[in-house]
């Protein structure tokens, strides 16, 4: 969508070619036991499996199906029995997405702790699991002396949601410090992508449509780890000072235009503050959408769609979702 189009009330429609992290929207036909044959598999299959309790939102529907593998070959053979027949999506700390009411179609694949290993692996290098948190990352590269990973102590998530949306804060960003990634495509094969093959852009890759990041290879630069703990924690401190951490939100909302501030557009249209059902525009920090304790996936969705339709009149400018949207509304 051009910084010229006026919003509307619906999402635009999903890349064909490539994985923006959104689900499809469609229903999937046809009821069965189970997604796959289970017999061999290590790892949990729920069937309708409720999502809300695993997004920072706290709201939203059930997957028709949750895979959580027990490690990386559990999920290679899952996916090489699922063959593509499901739509699939990957699920990390859920911090900067919204499911829908309606659940989310297909398979949703969450990886725990067997993928949120972070290991030093070769000079100023480190080698981390997709399910690895920002936090963990960044500590441990404080820890070895390998400056340039602190921004990732200011990103709520972990390295699979870093790697397909470059994620980035405080003016760096995931195709600074890539080397590659270890992806499980659909099918079930296991394939390494260089930083060139990803081709980023701002929040956005073409990373192979329903592949899995299950690890990662970020380089550094030399550091004294006195003076990476200490641009740690003002990252932390910024934070704390400027987000409404502690409330049920889901991260930045819209991107940044270029050369604009999203908060600074949200607020010069009046829009601090506002609320719609349960769902308002945080007063700390208008880039955020809360949920007071009682908005619905809906209630947050239309009061996104809302921020940017009144942003569009005030100054031309329409904002897009940073924050995926996923799932039947």
């Amino acid at each position: 969508m051009s910084a010229t189009d006026q919003p509307g009330p619906n999402q635009p429609g999903d890349v064909v070619n490539t994985d923006d992290g959104r689900a499809p929207t469609c229903n999937v036909e046809g009821a069965v036991k189970a997604p796959v044959p289970l017999e061999g598999l290590r790892g949990a299959v729920t069937g309708k499996a409720p999502l809300a309790k695993l997004v920072w939102f706290k709201t939203g529907g059930v997957a028709d199906w949750l895979f959580e593998p027990a490690d990386i070959d559990d999920l290679k053979l899952f996916m090489e029995r699922l063959e593509g027949s499901l739509p699939v999506m990957a699920l990390g700390l859920g911090s900067n997405l919204i499911i829908r009411d309606g659940g989310v179609p297909g398979v949703v694949i969450r990886l725990g702790k067997a993928f949120a290993t972070v290991e030093v692996t070769g000079e100023c290098e480190l080698t981390c699991g997709g399910a690895a948190s920002g936090i963990l990352v960044a500590s441990t590269a404080r820890d070895a002396g390998i400056a340039g990973l602190e921004f990732l102590r200011g990103i709520p998530g972990t390295v699979g949601g870093f790697v397909r949306m470059n994620g980035g804060a405080y003016d760096r960003e995931v195709s600074d410090i890539l080397i590659d990634c270890d992806v499980i495509l659909p099918d079930g094969h296991w394939v390494t992508l260089p930083l060139a093959d990803l081709q980023y852009s701002y929040r956005h890759s073409v990373l192979p449509k329903g592949a899995i990041v299950v690890s990662a290879r970020f380089k550094g630069t030399p550091g004294d780890p006195a003076e990476i703990g200490a641009e740690m924690d003002r990252i932390a401190k910024a934070r704390q000072e400027s987000q409404p951490l502690r409330t049920k939100t889901g991260g930045s909302t819209f991107k940044n235009p270029e050369g604009m501030k999203a908060w600074q557009l949200v607020d010069e249209a009046g829009c601090r503050g506002m609320t719609l059902g349960g769902a308002m525009v945080s007063d700390k920090h208008t880039n955020f959408l809360i949920n007071t304790g009682s908005a619905t996936s809906a209630d947050i969705e239309e009061l996104g769609e809302l921020v940017r339709k009144k942003v569009y009149e005030k100054t031309g400018v329409c904002l897009e979702w940073e924050i995926q949207r996923v799932g039947r509304p």
